[in-house]
């Protein structure tokens, strides 16, 4: 009787210990999943950084010089805005690249845009035109499907603008645009609690309403700004310009009719002025773009940004 009662003691202790020794061995094994865990994110980032470096120098390498003779091309594409595609820094840098290139025999600006910004615009032709004189080259337009308003002010930097007959060419003029909501409001009971220190400082606000004299100090810069995209496209274009009283005006025109009134020079594609004007079919695209990496990197740029404004934001809380 006993042996049989002190036994029972031992395997209560001998359970224990077992149950004891697989909590410890899972402990353990949770804390090298954690480890390895680690060691496997931090890897992906260190992949993820030398991803966007190889990257970075492959867009680097694709620039690079190239001797032999050819037509250097830029493609003008979609908004004319800082921080596109169609910017003035990504043009002018690839800009600078084609006019570099000792094989570049004259540059092209591939043009299919509806316009944007005159300050990315004016940037643009001030840079070409400074370009051109500097290298001695050639400077071709040759417009797809539209070159309007910002587009053709930088359209002008060119010495001859080739357009196709169905291409949009024009819209020589300026806008601002907005909405007005204070009829409405009015209606609904609501008032506008507007605070500015300036009593013009809120004259764009919609919710507002304005005044004869805050609407002609709009107009007239718009004026300003007209008449500076008048005198560029005169300098550009100058005897070959056949002037009317809609010229300036706003509207746009086929190209075939931006033709005829001096807007453009001739009919013609990329590839019929590599050929039959540059006189090197070669065609070599130098617009630079964003790539991969570059993308990436915005994005990361402005998820850490913004995680950090929140953190500040919430450690000002906290105080």
């Amino acid at each position: 009787m006993n042996d049989t009662v002190n036994e029972a003691p031992n395997d209560n202790r001998s359970w224990e210990r077992a149950t004891l020794e697989k909590l410890a061995f899972a402990s353990l094994q949770e804390q090298r999943l954690a480890r390895r865990w680690r060691t496997f994110v931090r890897l992906a980032w260190l992949l993820f950084f030398a991803a966007l470096v190889w990257l970075a120098f492959e867009q680097g390498v694709a620039t690079k010089t190239v001797s032999t003779p050819h037509t250097a091309v830029i493609e003008i594409k979609g908004e004319i805005a800082s921080g596109g595609e169609a910017s003035a820094e990504l043009i002018l840098a690839s800009a600078r690249a084609a006019f570099e290139d000792v094989g570049a025999q004259a540059l092209v600006l591939l043009i299919n845009s509806p316009g944007g910004s005159p300050v990315q615009a004016g940037i643009i032709y001030d840079e070409i035109k400074r370009l051109k004189l500097l290298h001695n080259k050639p400077v071709y337009a040759v417009v797809e499907e539209s070159a309007a308003s910002a587009a053709y002010y930088i359209a002008v930097s060119a010495d001859k603008i080739f357009v196709d007959k169905a291409s949009i060419v024009g819209s020589i003029g300026v806008l601002m645009d907005g909405f007005g909501f204070t009829g409405l409001m009015d209606k609904l009971g609501i008032k506008r609690r507007l605070m500015t220190a300036g009593e013009n400082k809120g004259f764009l606000d919609p919710f507002s309403p304005q005044t004869d004299t805050q609407r002609a100090f709009a107009q007239a810069m718009l004026n300003q700004i007209h008449q500076q995209f008048i005198a560029v496209v005169k300098e550009g274009r100058g005897e070959r310009l056949k002037e009317t009283p809609e010229t300036f005006s706003g509207l746009f025109w086929s190209g075939q009719q931006a033709v005829d009134m001096g807007l453009a020079d001739q009919l013609g594609s990329l590839d019929y002025v590599a050929r039959e004007v540059v006189k090197a079919e070669e065609i070599i695209d130098y617009t630079r773009r964003d790539n991969v990496a570059e993308r990436l990197a915005k994005r990361f740029g402005v998820a850490v940004g913004a995680g950090a404004v929140h953190a500040m934001r919430s450690a000002t809380t906290l105080r």
